[in-house]
């Protein structure tokens, strides 16, 4: 009982009261290989509160990640629709909702996508300038470098760090602006199980400090388990009421 006041595992997209932080309307994606059409993605609804965490879980293949930038705005849905508080993200030009999303919310990729050439100060720095923060960048930055334990690797350059630095990297560059939203995606799936813990609890952390909303695709049991509520996908598949 104590863990289904906790966890929900969500059937037809669990909708709460109004002013929803990111809302995702009955989606629909497909791919085109050759003659076969793929729908990775099929009638999916969901809703991110502010402070909430919620995993996305499933077994490779099943549509994760094709969810996660539907709603990040990166990828458009051929059917159903996306707000970012109450703003439908897909009306907006291009050039509006990237901007927007460098503003507002963090980006964890499962292969981290730094740039190899520039430090890892550097990486972090640039992160906060496109979200147009002028202010004690370098505090920041050193700040998240050592809650991570990285302090050390703050002038080195990212092609000379582990997998497992560069992902933790990756979380500090995603939480340097203190966005409203962190999507992440598979962000322990390449890591040890002490490095996941030191992501998963920097995450956990920016929640309870800054109010930041989590939403995590994962394949692991033990991590979804952490989050408040689960999406479980089974073939890009929620199914809609009715």
């Amino acid at each position: 009982m104590a863990f289904q006041q906790s966890k929900d595992v969500i059937a037809h997209g669990l909708m709460a009261g109004p002013g929803a932080l990111i809302e995702g309307t009955e989606l629909r994606k497909r791919f085109q290989t050759g003659r076969e059409v793929r729908t990775i993605v099929d009638c999916v609804t969901i809703r991110v509160d502010a402070g909430e965490f919620i995993a996305i879980r499933g077994p490779s293949g099943v549509g994760k990640t094709t969810l996660l930038h539907l709603l990040a705005g990166i990828l458009p849905p051929e059917e159903g629709r996306v707000f970012w508080s109450g703003t439908d993200v897909y009306a907006l030009s291009e050039p509006d909702r990237d901007r927007r999303r460098a503003r507002e919310a963090g980006m964890v990729f499962q292969f981290h996508h730094l740039l190899p050439d520039l430090t890892v100060e550097e990486n972090i720095t640039l992160a906060l300038s496109l979200a147009a923060v002028t202010k004690d960048t370098r505090g920041r930055t050193a700040e998240l470098l050592g809650r991570l334990g990285l302090e050390a690797f703050a002038c080195s350059r990212i092609d000379r760090l582990s997998g497992g630095e560069r992902q933790k990297v990756a979380v500090a560059r995603a939480l340097a602006h203190r966005p409203k939203l962190i999507f992440a995606d598979e962000p322990t799936g390449n890591l040890d199980d002490r490095s996941a813990d030191s992501v998963l609890l920097l995450l956990e952390e920016a929640r309870k400090t800054d109010g930041v909303a989590i939403l995590l695709s994962t394949h692991n049991p033990q991590v979804a388990a952490r989050a408040d509520r689960v999406l479980e996908l089974q073939s890009g598949r929620v199914p809609c009421p009715g």
